[in-house]
């Protein structure tokens, strides 16, 4: 991974935490609420790989899985777990 990329995976945790403190909506996201997500995204990569949708494709399904390894981490973080 280049200094870039973790530079941006270090924002996009910044700003996962931020919305977790100052989004009402975004603070009462649970691990229950989000499964549904996380399998949705999960299924989409792998629909993407199988029918070969095309590099672009896979980067945007697989940005949507980060985002959802991303909240569940936090999360996990808020109540000491990780």
């Amino acid at each position: 991974m280049a200094k870039t990329d973790s530079n941006a995976v270090g924002a996009l945790v910044d700003c996962i935490s931020e919305l977790r403190a100052h989004c009402p909506w975004m603070g009462a996201l649970t691990h229950e609420s989000l499964v549904e997500y996380l399998l949705e995204e999960a299924y989409e990569v792998a629909e993407t790989i199988e029918t070969a949708g095309g590099d672009a494709e896979l980067k945007a399904e697989l940005g949507d899985v980060l985002l959802q390894v991303v909240l569940h981490s936090r999360l996990a973080e808020e109540r000491g777990a990780f």
